[in-house]
């Protein structure tokens, strides 16, 4: 079987280190993705795929009636504590890949967490000077 015949899986990597410079802001939005979760029939994303998250538990549905009181005040009570868990209810995977021609998301996960960040650690720089990954499909730094 040639490879044009064969399915294709490729595991993409992305690490992000972002500031917060607003945490008012970011759980303000977190909550009100929350409510409006909560009100879709669904209960969930509108592009949420069932993938896995760091509040994937608020998924389930309620007959089929948006999410379940308990759901919602577990996601509450977790982005008003959790910097990292406001960001990661508002990041969606599949809006990094969804408009990707040729790609269907099979799975995803993704989970936030507070760190040191020393930019001039050389634990953070991105080798974007490596030639072995730069030129053959590496790294794509930016």
């Amino acid at each position: 079987m040639g490879t044009s015949e064969t399915s294709r899986f490729v595991r993409l990597q992305i690490d992000l280190v972002v500031e917060i410079e607003d945490s008012v802001a970011l759980t303000g939005a977190a909550l009100q993705r929350i409510e409006d979760d909560a009100k879709r029939p669904d209960g969930g994303h509108p592009d949420d795929l069932g993938t896995e998250g760091p509040l994937s538990e608020i998924s389930d549905v309620d007959d089929m009636h948006g999410m379940s009181e308990e759901e919602r005040v577990h996601a509450i009570s977790a982005v008003q504590q959790d910097e990292a868990e406001a960001l990661a209810y508002l990041i969606d995977p599949f809006d990094l890949i969804g408009d990707v021609p040729g790609v269907d998301l099979a799975q995803a996960s993704w989970s936030g967490e507070e760190i040191d960040y020393d930019p001039n650690s050389p634990d953070w720089h991105l080798d974007m000077d490596d030639d072995d990954e730069g030129e053959d499909g590496g790294s794509g730094a930016r």
